[in-house]
């Protein structure tokens, strides 16, 4: 074989091996992504079915509700327009109230419960995550709109 030869074997070899390792890197990324919806999105069908995704919003009022076990908590979070029953197994953040921000990740079932692997409160009195505050001023312009 002849020197230029090798080296073009070589440079397709290499370039295979890259794209090869870039096609790896970008669906293990795109299997890991998670997406941000609000309540409203969700009971409009635009949320995706059987992969996780967040729903952020806030705890509705009078809606938190323990399980006899102690650890399953259900409560519901809403963007002032629509609300989305939760279900989650685990120790809640300190700063999760009822009337606070929060965004859930998990998995919508059929039935139309979300049922939570993470829950995330707010930080602080005036923290909410830009998401879930876009989402919530959204929804309440569309119900505003709805109401007219």
């Amino acid at each position: 074989m002849k020197p230029r030869s090798k080296r073009l074997v070589l440079i397709g070899t290499a370039v295979g091996l890259l794209a090869g390792a870039v096609a790896l890197v970008l669906s293990a990324f795109q299997q890991n992504l998670v997406f941000f919806h609000t309540p409203t999105e969700v009971l409009e069908g635009k949320a995706p079915t059987g992969r996780t995704f967040r729903i952020g919003g806030m705890v509705e009022e009078g809606s938190i509700r323990r399980g006899p076990d102690g650890i399953t908590v259900h409560f519901a979070i809403t963007d002032t327009a629509k609300a989305i029953p939760v279900t989650y197994k685990g120790t809640l953040p300190d700063l999760f109230k009822e009337g606070k921000g929060a965004v859930v990740q998990g998995v919508l079932d059929t039935g139309g419960n979300f049922t939570a692997t993470e829950v995330l409160a707010k930080h602080d009195e005036n923290y909410m995550p830009p998401e879930a505050q876009d989402a919530i001023d959204r929804a309440h312009k569309t119900a505003q709109t709805v109401k007219q």
